[in-house]
């Protein structure tokens, strides 16, 4: 049942009510619908897909379209990455490296993830090496960096203990050039199990660090709880019922000065100086010290930022995305009861990509039945919304504010 027409499909009404002196009429109760509930703002449907749930995106300016398929949650035989053409999923950056192989782990593609563009036009991607109902294989977990112009893996960083729990799932990475002789790389490890931290990467040694391991900025809050398609879904580390975890998504400024992060099963808004966060002599103390709460964004996976640095935010509770602009404040972009499970999101420099893969829907979250309806979709909407249209003639229109006779 959808939730915008529970009242008009409530085939009974209570006596009382119909008896009621003031003539309750069916108007009357439309009129007390939850207007929050019907379809805002424009989107297109980008490309739809059967088989494998999508997470990941990445537009290139030109337009070429690449999208992260992982197998954490189904070990599927497609292309783990794959570039979108003439309405097929090409694996990226080469059938050897994408699709299942005999090749180890270490030299092709498992689970690719988060994804990100840099300020070179490079495609940065995590790999979580998980593969469903398998532990993760040594050299499976790494992060790695994908010239488009030559179609090249340039970096593969290979993440191994003790960066990489057994457990660890890393979900996705921003990447600053501004810091490290060759850059650093800023990882969410949410956690398959209850042991999530954020993972700095210097790309030019490939050594990391885990850090802010025991902060509430990276732990899911206790007891949280949130309104999924209309069903209160608890955190409960042991009997997951929602999509859940410690520090999902992350978000770089435009400056490379700031990144922002936060749980998946949590409300609040992190920040840190990136200076300080990638600076190896950082000790944990140093940064909490330095965690700036931003305040309440709702609950959300993706995040990312445009290039006037107003952030993205999906919302996997009420089928939205939302913009929070630098003074803080909040704009709704969209609204959809197709947006399930809002994950992987871009902002180009026209429009906001995002991916609805139907997480939430997932048997491991639905007492062993998947209740996931194929397609799943890729959407954008514009940036800026367009000018409307107007026939009357400028004087008429400013004519005491309004049209004219």
């Amino acid at each position: 049942m959808k939730r915008r027409h529970f009242l008009r499909t409530a085939s009974i009404a209570p006596a009382s009510l119909a008896a009621a002196p003031w003539g309750m009429s069916s108007a009357f109760a439309d009129s007390n619908e939850d207007r929050g509930t019907v379809p805002h703002g424009i989107f297109e449907v980008v490309a739809r897909f059967d088989g494998p749930g999508p997470s990941g995106v990445v537009v290139l300016p030109e337009g070429r379209i690449f999208v992260g398929f992982p197998r954490h949650a189904v070990n599927h035989k497609g292309a783990t990455l794959g570039e979108l053409v003439n309405g097929k999923v090409v694996p990226y950056p080469s059938k050897e490296e994408s699709l299942p192989s005999h090749r180890s782990d270490a030299e092709c593609l498992v689970s690719i993830h988060g994804m990100t563009l840099d300020r070179n036009g490079r495609i940065w991607a995590i790999d979580d090496g998980k593969r469903a109902g398998h532990p993760i294989g040594a050299g499976a977990a790494k992060i790695v960096c994908i010239d488009p112009k030559t179609n090249t893996i340039v970096h593969r960083i290979l993440l191994k203990a003790p960066v990489l729990l057994p457990d660890s799932h890393m979900n996705d990475l921003r990447v600053s050039l501004s810091h490290g002789a060759e850059g650093t790389v800023f990882v969410t490890d949410s956690s398959f199990g209850t042991k999530p931290a954020l993972v700095v990467v210097d790309v030019a040694t490939g050594q990391g660090r885990r850090v802010l391991a025991q902060s509430r900025a990276i732990l899911p809050e206790q007891g949280f709880l949130a309104i999924v398609e209309g069903e209160p879904r608890q955190y409960l580390p042991k009997k997951p019922q929602l999509v859940s975890g410690g520090v999902d998504g992350i978000a770089l400024t435009k400056d490379e000065q700031r990144l922002y992060f936060a749980p998946l099963t949590s409300r609040r808004l992190y920040s840190l100086p990136v200076d300080l966060l990638a600076d190896p002599t950082s000790d944990d103390a140093k940064l909490e010290a330095a965690i700036r709460d931003e305040g309440e964004k709702g609950v959300a996976d993706g995040l990312d930022f445009d290039s006037h640095d107003r952030l993205y935010t999906t919302n996997y509770e009420h089928d939205c995305i939302l913009r929070r602009d630098p003074d803080g404040s909040f704009k709704l972009m969209l609204r959809d009861p197709r947006i399930v499970s809002p994950d992987g999101i871009f902002a180009s420099e026209t429009h906001v990509y995002c991916t609805f893969g139907q997480w939430n829907r997932l048997a491991s979250f639905n007492d062993g039945k998947d209740r996931r309806e194929p397609p799943y979709l890729l959407a954008r909407f514009p940036i800026e919304e367009p000018e409307s249209y107007n026939a009357l003639p400028d004087a008429a229109l400013t004519k005491a504010g309004t049209p004219g006779d």
